[in-house]
């Protein structure tokens, strides 16, 4: 297993990258590529680590050159026809080629979901591609499909992406029937626009043909309740609930901390409950569940935050390696062309 990593992308590149891919090489069953350009990788290795190149920090790691680089600022489809020699372009290529088998990116959103849908081509049946990332919910994982990628949706793509999900969370959680809850302002039938009401009616249709668990709408007070393993909606609606969640998980976590430690008496307090308040913070770190999926494109491409840090790169490609793994990819084709 070859793990292609975008290692100019993203505003903490490369730094964050080869930190992060450093710490996941003694973690995955395979090699890393990191897709860059050569003398700066490793002139930050020989910064962070006194070695002359990636391939004596990990063996496993190993570097694709390249020399331009899509920047955040580029229009997306002008940089993807333009810049052919840039990390995003040539990863893309090589994830197509075989040459590699999931390709990680932090880099430009829109230019990442036109490479792929251009470069490695969208699975025949899938009208539309999906940004799908995992976020905490009760006791479980829950699916947010789709989270930018298509702002203006219709009922089809709902549909489609109720079955990408439920082919996904089947074949990599073992869920045997996950529950698929559509994102709406109220639980009843007759509540939403017109993109909800059509998708409620079609989903309800069409689920026990295309074997899914459809449990209806769902209120975002109740998205993270345990009963929930996906839920779908528009890119532009996914986007917003999307950032409004890690907002208030920063939140939670920055209140929790000063309360805890405003006052000698209060920190003292804290000590006995260290290890559970630790857990809590973990659970509501949305570092601990890596990237966004991009399903619905051929090969496994894995959205890593934009802003992601060392430790969010290396679950990212842990990630990624299990995407592979797991041959969602394939079975997403399979019942595609059924």
């Amino acid at each position: 297993m070859n793990i292609l990593v975008d290692a100019m992308g993203g505003d903490n590149a490369p730094d964050a990258v080869i930190k992060g891919a450093v710490k996941a090489a003694n973690e995955i069953d395979g090699e890393i590529t990191l897709v860059g350009t050569t003398e700066i990788i490793n002139s930050k290795v020989k910064e962070f680590y006194g070695k002359d190149s990636i391939e004596e920090v990990a063996s496993n790691i190993k570097i694709y050159h390249t020399t331009e680089c899509i920047e955040m600022e580029d229009i997306p489809t002008h940089a993807i026809k333009t810049k052919k020699d840039s990390s995003m372009v040539v990863g893309f290529k090589l994830l197509k080629e075989g040459k590699g088998d999931a390709f990680v990116s932090a880099g430009n959103s829109g230019a990442l979901l036109t490479g792929a849908t251009l470069l490695v081509g969208r699975i025949k049946g899938i009208d539309r591609p999906a940004i799908a990332p995992m976020l905490p919910a009760y006791k479980k994982g829950l699916m947010l499909i789709d989270a930018g990628a298509n702002t203006n949706c219709k009922p089809l793509n709902l549909l489609q992406f109720a079955q990408m999900a439920n082919c996904y969370l089947k074949n990599t959680y073992g869920i045997e029937k996950p529950a698929i809850g559509l994102l709406n302002i109220g639980t009843e039938e007759t509540k939403g626009n017109e993109l909800t009401k059509e998708t409620y009616k079609l989903l309800k249709e069409k689920s026990k043909e295309l074997g899914l668990n459809f449990v209806g709408n769902v209120e975002g007070r109740d998205a993270f309740s345990g009963k929930i393993d996906a839920l779908v909606t528009d890119g532009f609606t996914g986007n917003v609930f999307l950032k409004t969640v890690e907002g208030m998980g920063k939140l939670i976590k920055k209140t929790l901390t000063e309360s805890l430690t405003h006052s000698f008496l209060a920190k003292l307090g804290a000590i006995p409950a260290l290890p559970s308040i630790n857990k809590f913070k973990k659970t509501m770190d949305y570092r601990e569940y890596g990237g966004a999926l991009f399903l619905g494109v051929k090969k496994p491409v894995v959205k890593a935050h934009g802003s992601s840090d060392e430790m969010l790169f290396h679950y990212t490609i842990k990630q990624a390696a299990q995407f592979a793994k797991n041959g969602s990819v394939d079975m997403m084709i399979k019942e595609f062309e059924k």
